[in-house]
């Protein structure tokens, strides 16, 4: 729990006025804000709680966006940063400069990473990364005398981020089609079609099928593949077995490279260092980015394979792409630490003991409430759904917003989580609490969650 502050109060109404004409939130309803100004003002936090400026406590369901894996309130990544800081807080890694802890990280990440993905292009986060793993995938194959090769195959459901690239392989329609941007050449097939993509064309959903869309638009058009490991804002669906494994299958032949979006799934999420490990899959380049630091900072990066970067570092102009933030050295040492905490508190081994514990919770709550089902994790990536006849798969009426109403249940009782109400339904409830929660502590969820839907099917049953 959260010691009580020391610090002065702030003024809470004037904070919320200031917040309300000043500060326009991602994400987020703009007339509503603008209304009733922000829903909760965090303050301080300490390992799975956060404490809003009114000195309410609440459970961190979420890792506030898939991200604080270590928890909030971590001293060693703070007294990190800050002695970093003091030494160098930034450098800039353009015209071939460098910095030690930017260095350090390559290093350790490339160690740590499968397979020979061994160099790394840092960003500041997942949609940069994505982004980036997009221009370099094109980048190669112009460099490899392929220029035609510029197609982006991405899956219905999949979220990749919201700069343009990123935000056109997205395929959650509200953010795939906000302000009408995005770029050309990208497609979508249907997720976890296993069988098609291993070649199987009598199955009646193989024209919506990554090999598909490669045989009618000719694989010497297609640069890249990318696909989640778990897709998670799309619904937390998990891949059939097989599943990836088909896709770099078909990747290699047709001369295609694999992403593999690890921005959610990697540094210990799913009960692996990265998702992919779960599949023993190695992709062409891995986009990573919230994990890598637990939150404490801003930082992402694609990693990128032996055979992409040394014809890379053949280029004999002017890499015209970066941020001014790659390989930040206060980022990239904080990052550094996060590993080193990951590594030395085996707090990859945790995540797959609280999965037991997660998914214990889950068997309890089906046994008890009719709506609940489709209960799934990986690690401590999960999610349910809730359905109005759960035998037949009958949804709620269209006036009900299921997944949305028991979130604000368990907010009232002070457990944050997401409902994922995208094209794949109303009905899905997200949960990915920080990688350090313990058994209590999950059983403490768990116990919010049953009297939040017992509160819900109350008012609909």
């Amino acid at each position: 729990m959260i010691n009580e502050p020391s610090l002065k109060q702030p003024d809470i109404s004037e904070l919320t006025e200031l917040d309300k004409r000043h500060y326009i939130h991602p994400t987020t309803i703009p007339k509503l804000h603008a209304e009733n100004g922000p829903k909760l003002t965090f303050k301080e936090g300490n390992g799975i709680f956060v404490k809003d400026i009114h000195g309410d406590e609440y459970i961190d369901g979420l890792s506030m966006l898939w991200n604080v894996n270590l928890g909030h309130g971590n001293k060693e990544l703070a007294s990190v940063a800050k002695e970093q800081m003091e030494k160098l807080a930034f450098s800039s890694s353009f015209a071939g400069y460098s910095n030690e802890p930017a260095v350090r990280l390559a290093e350790k990440i490339a160690a740590m990473a499968p397979g020979d993905l061994n160099s790394v292009f840092f960003t500041s986060g997942g949609s940069e990364s994505n982004d980036t793993a997009f221009k370099l995938a094109r980048f190669y194959w112009n460099l490899k005398g392929q220029p035609e090769k510029k197609k982006i195959i991405a899956l219905k459901q999949s979220y990749h981020g919201v700069t343009i690239a990123a935000q056109t392989a997205t395929a959650i329609p509200a953010f795939h089609s906000f302000s009408g941007s995005g770029i050309s050449e990208v497609f979508h097939a249907v997720p976890h079609l296993t069988k098609c993509e291993e070649g199987d064309k009598k199955d009646p959903n193989y024209k919506n099928s990554i090999r598909a869309l490669v045989e009618r638009e000719g694989a010497e058009t297609i640069a890249a593949v990318i696909v989640e490991p778990v897709q998670g804002s799309g619904g937390v669906h998990m891949p059939p077995e097989g599943y990836l494994q088909a896709v770099r299958k078909l990747c290699d032949e047709f001369n295609i490279l694999f992403l593999a979006d690890e921005v959610i799934c990697g540094f210990g999420r799913t009960g692996k260092m990265f998702g992919v490990d779960n599949w023993g899959v190695v992709p062409d380049l891995m986009s990573v980015a919230k994990g890598v630091s637990s939150g404490y900072s801003q930082l992402g990066g694609v990693l990128i394979k032996d055979e992409i970067r040394d014809t890379i570092v053949q280029y004999e102009d002017v890499l015209a792409h970066g941020f001014t933030y790659s390989g930040h050295p206060t980022a990239c040492a904080v990052a550094l630490k996060n590993i080193e905490i990951l590594e030395r508190d085996q707090v990859v081994a945790n995540v797959k003991n609280m999965e037991s514990e997660l998914k214990a919770g889950f068997k309890y709550l089906e046994d008890k409430h009719p709506t609940f089902t489709k209960s799934r994790a990986l690690g401590l990536l999960s999610g349910f759904e809730l359905y109005a006849d759960r035998d037949e798969m009958v949804p709620f009426d269209q006036s009900i917003l299921p997944a949305t109403e028991v979130v604000e249940e368990c907010f009232n009782r002070k457990l944050i989580l997401r409902p994922l109400v995208s094209n794949v339904g109303r009905n899905i409830v997200a949960i990915a609490p920080p990688l350090i929660i313990n058994k209590q502590e999950v059983e403490l969820m768990i116990n919010i969650i049953d009297e939040s839907i017992s509160a819900f099917e109350r008012k609909h049953l």
